[in-house]
């Protein structure tokens, strides 16, 4: 008999405009005795089907859904189905391999003479492929020509079904390796442990060498945020290069370098950059030496950003671009209040810093805190410094990061260009 969570009345709702999530709060019962991870039926109170999804009893978010379709079978060949046609979508929205890497499509999926690649993109996007809890990047490396998996099981369904999605995502891809980096806190809330580690194919490089935008960035999959890179910033990075010509530009949380790079490549008189991590800023300085980019232009600066800006501003240091590039400041909900606090005190402090008829590109990757909200926080924190803005532009995330219609949660990364009035 298959296992089924019976809903309260009433609670169906978002299942009906095909909300991919069951909360504790809406569940009524539990019929069966499933294992976490494994398949159940969803029903409403008058007992009619709803979804098949996965069963997560140690989470408030008690299941995730995999299908709305009452005759669909959740099986190995349910997820090499998903998997294919998310891979399928990613090449039709990202520019050509590599040359001399030839791609032949077969239906959905890929078959491959020789190896076949895609730029570093991802390529499986969680709930909004259909995949909850699933993430799947793929890095190409320009100096073994191979390409490596990483991926993330953030669920109990994606951990269940690990095996069958690990066989397919090699299969498909025709990729050297599978790199599994379940390294991350939300697994907790799902009674899992966290992991790194090897799942197929050879050990990945130290560092694979990736091209973007006709920038080549070293990536740690083993060490590296993330999954060893921010892909998902892609597009606010060209347009950063696009804009930066003849500016002094300060990049904060600058990470490995992305943007302080693109900074340079579209001509900025200098870049300071800042980060915690002395690692990524060693990393930082390798991009920028590699890439032959003039590393004479940039300042390096190993600290607190938050105190690093408090110093900038007592000793009136200015900039003309300045980004805003944090970390997640809100795991969930319940930290949004703190998470806005620090979002208000980093943009005040840039606004303090920037140049009137300068720029700022500021982002938040928090998921509880909404575009809307984080445009609040903006505006409180111009007004707090004394001055006035304009919205030039809104950011989110790159194309191979979908957001499911129906799933509005997946839009975690929004960003806004402001222009400092006066």
């Amino acid at each position: 008999m298959t296992a089924a969570l019976i809903l309260k009345p009433g609670r169906e709702k978002s299942l009906l405009r095909r909300h991919p999530w069951v909360f504790s709060g809406a569940v009524d019962r539990l019929e069966g005795s499933p294992a976490s991870g494994e398949t159940l039926a969803i029903q409403d109170a008058q007992g009619q089907f709803l979804a098949w999804a996965a069963y997560s009893p140690q989470s408030q978010i008690m299941a995730r859904v995999w299908s709305f379709d009452a005759h669909e079978t959740i099986a190995p060949q349910f997820f090499r189905r998903r998997l294919a046609q998310a891979i399928a979508a990613r090449r039709a929205i990202t520019v050509a391999p590599p040359a001399g890497v030839k791609l032949v499509e077969d239906g959905i999926s890929f078959s491959h003479a020789g190896k076949h690649s895609f730029p570093a993109c991802r390529l499986a996007h969680a709930e909004s492929d259909g995949l909850p809890g699933f993430i799947l990047d793929q890095y190409y490396d320009t100096v073994s020509r191979s390409d490596t998996l990483v991926a993330q099981f953030l669920s109990a369904g994606a951990e269940y079904w690990r095996a069958t999605l690990a066989a397919e995502a090699m299969e498909l891809t025709g990729a050297s390796r599978l790199f599994d980096r379940s390294d991350v806190d939300v697994r907790q809330l799902e009674g899992l442990d966290l992991r790194v580690a090897r799942i197929s194919g050879d050990e990945p490089p130290d560092e694979i060498w990736i091209e973007e935008s006709g920038l080549y960035l070293a990536v740690d999959v083993r060490r590296g945020h993330k999954t060893g890179f921010y892909l998902d910033q892609r597009r606010s990075r060209e347009r950063v290069r696009a804009l930066a010509a003849g500016r002094e530009v300060l990049d904060c949380f600058c990470y490995t370098g992305g943007f302080s790079m693109n900074a340079l490549a579209g001509g900025a008189t200098s870049v300071t950059a800042v980060d915690a991590s002395a690692d990524a800023l060693r990393l930082a300085r390798r991009n920028v030496e590699y890439n032959k980019l003039p590393l004479e232009r940039v300042e390096f600066i190993e600290g607190d950003v938050f105190q690093t800006l408090r110093k900038m501003r007592d000793s009136r240091r200015t900039y003309d671009l300045i980004i805003l590039d944090p970390p997640k400041f809100a795991q969930n909900a319940a930290q949004v209040e703190r998470a806005a606090r620090g979002y208000k005190d980093i943009n005040l402090l840039a606004f303090k810093l920037l140049r009137p008829g300068g720029l700022l590109a500021t982002f938040s990757c928090s998921g509880g805190v909404g575009a809307e909200l984080f445009q609040k926080i903006v505006a409180g924190a111009v007004l707090d410094a004394g001055t006035d803005a304009q919205i030039i532009e809104h950011f989110q995330q790159a194309a191979d990061h979908p957001v499911a219609l129906h799933f509005p949660e997946g839009a975690y990364l929004k960003g806004l260009l402001l222009r400092k009035v006066a």
